[in-house]
């Protein structure tokens, strides 16, 4: 599948999940929009990098993803959408009763009203090129739900119904909307959590992996963010031109249980 030509905006994507979106997206040829509230050296270091790496044009463009203004002026900047990629997140985990209400708010920005956001900026591009694909990273918590973490389950079930409505108000036009609902992925910042979990709970660092973090993930093993990414490739392609308004779960099964 070749992308080349395409121009995919991907939300948040100077680390983890994002990136790695990033990589498959400009190894399939496609031209590549990194994003972070960032502005440092290295973002735009990165996004020559990936360009090089792949032969493609990669710019890096800072936009805060909690600023709706900021949200609609990344996808102006860009200047181009053929691909959306929604994927910006953040989480904080506490019981609803004492539940921060300035994270409240900032999950729901963030993870929730960032996509509608852009969403609404590239839809008339996507029209105007007679394609387009909006791919939203939700999680396995837009699907099922855990204690304690309000915000982002709410949130995320939000993007889920969000990515319906805009796969029905774009169906019979060759854009589509699908959404990737990951379980535990093996990002850097996961990776680095790991020994202090199996500190805290005497265990092995294999043992933490297993029976604590990933105790809801039936295969427990991580998803890798290669496998996100090649799932969103997969949804830019021809193959995939009849699925929209669906969710695609790459959890190890823990949506099955």
């Amino acid at each position: 599948m070749s992308l080349k030509g395409k121009t995919a905006i991907i939300t948040g994507s100077n680390s983890g999940i994002g990136l790695g979106v990033a990589r498959e997206l400009a190894k399939a040829g496609a031209d590549v929009i990194l994003n972070s509230f960032t502005d440092n050296e290295e973002d735009h270091a990165l996004a020559r990098s990936l360009g090089e790496e792949f032969g493609v044009s990669a710019r890096y463009i800072k936009a805060d993803m909690s600023k709706a203004d900021e949200c609609r002026a990344l996808v102006e900047q860009a200047g181009s959408c053929d691909i959306l990629v929604n994927n910006a997140g953040i989480q904080h985990v506490a019981p609803i009763e004492d539940f921060p209400i300035e994270k409240w708010d900032a999950i729901v920005a963030i993870n929730m009203s960032s996509a509608f956001h852009c969403t609404a900026a590239a839809l008339p591009m996507m029209r105007k090129a007679g394609w387009g694909r909006v791919v939203n990273i939700a999680s396995a918590h837009g699907l099922t739900a855990s204690p304690y973490k309000v915000a982002y389950v709410a949130a995320k079930h939000g993007v889920v119904g969000m990515t319906k409505v805009t796969a029905l108000e774009t169906a019979k036009e060759d854009i589509t909307c699908n959404a990737i609902c990951p379980g535990y992925v093996l990002t850097p910042l996961v990776e680095s959590q790991i020994p202090d979990t199996a500190k805290k709970y005497g265990m092995t660092e294999e043992e933490a992996k297993e029976k604590v973090i990933l105790e809801r993930q039936p295969s427990k093993q991580f998803a890798t963010v290669e496998q996100i990414g090649g799932t969103a490739v997969f949804l830019c392609s021809d193959a995939a031109a009849q699925i929209t308004g669906t969710t695609i779960s790459v959890d190890g099964g823990w949506t099955a249980l």
